[in-house]
């Protein structure tokens, strides 16, 4: 039986009470003032966040207390910020101050030889999925570098679990791929640098993405591949469920899409997720124990 994997526990009790309030604005780029599309923002230690629009426009209701509260906001290519809340609120907007990157050296020419497929899957595999609600995350997934040869990404390819629920063609979502931290074994920095939006077909189990004119070399420490969910009214949708504690019919907000998820022996893949600042372990085992359900990530790298 399919069934759905939320990141986090939805119904808890939280002790907000009061009026709430629209907390709107727009986020722009501070040296060229464009507006910044898909920029999210996350109330820390709660969860409640939202997204910019194609236009670098949000906007949420908030329980009036929230406006004391920090607000994590990020965006690929930019520095990532946390600031008091009701001073965006004053202000109507903020200014994202790009990220600095040392060039890399430019591989002029390689020869590559071969290729492998990491966590190869197929539709027939997926066996459930994760959705997002309440606040964006980034859900990453470990892939090791095993072996002496040089490696470079060549493709990736992210799957879906099919969503009733949402009824557009597509849903939008981010790319993510990170170096990993060689203390704490956690995703680092992106070494994609360009933001990379994909959308999810609703006729499609999965895109892939060609990555091999990027030349992008594979650390030694390995990668962790991320889809982002972005809180964008086009990914918008309603969710019936019933509440696990009163079994009483319960409708809330879930964005799109719903990528999908499998069930893997092998220990070297490791799964996270980013929410509130901060990156967490994701595990969620088997009935019997022995695999790890992770998300339907394939890489396929090319090695000298």
């Amino acid at each position: 039986m399919r069934f759905f994997v939320l990141l986090f526990i939805l119904f808890c009790a939280i002790g907000v009470h009061g009026q709430e309030v629209l907390f709107e604005g727009h986020v722009y780029d501070h040296k060229t003032k464009e507006p910044i599309p898909y920029v999210n923002l996350s109330f820390l230690n709660t969860l409640k966040g939202t997204s910019t629009d194609e236009k670098g426009h949000f906007f949420i209701d908030i329980p009036t207390p929230f406006l004391d509260k920090q607000i994590h906001i990020s965006s690929l290519g930019y520095k990532d910020t946390i600031v008091v809340a009701k001073n965006i609120y004053k202000m109507k907007r903020f200014d994202m101050v790009e990220e600095s990157y040392e060039l890399d050296e430019v591989v002029v020419s390689q020869s590559l030889g071969n290729s492998d497929v990491l966590n190869p899957i197929s539709s027939y595999s997926l066996t459930s999925g994760f959705s997002s609600s309440s606040t964006p995350w980034v859900l990453a997934l470990y892939f090791p570098n095993i072996g002496a040869q040089k490696k470079y990404m060549e493709k990736v390819t992210v799957f879906f679990q099919k969503n009733s629920e949402f009824n557009r063609p597509t849903a939008k979502f981010r790319l993510r791929i990170y170096d990993v931290d060689s203390e704490t074994k956690k995703p680092k920095t992106d070494i994609l640098r360009k933001s990379m939006v994909l959308e999810s077909n609703v006729e499609e189990d999965f895109v892939s993405i060609d990555l091999g004119a990027l030349n992008m070399k594979i650390p030694q420490e390995g990668i962790y591949v991320g889809v982002e969910w972005l809180f964008v009214p086009y990914n918008w949708y309603k969710n019936t469920l019933i509440h696990p504690l009163t079994n009483k019919k319960v409708i809330e907000d879930r964005f799109a899409p719903t990528f999908g998820a499998v069930y893997n022996k092998n220990q070297n893949y490791k799964a996270m997720v980013y929410g509130m600042g901060e990156w967490t372990d994701f595990k969620v085992r088997s009935k019997d124990n022995t695999k790890n359900l992770i998300p339907a990530i394939s890489v396929k790298l090319s090695k000298e």
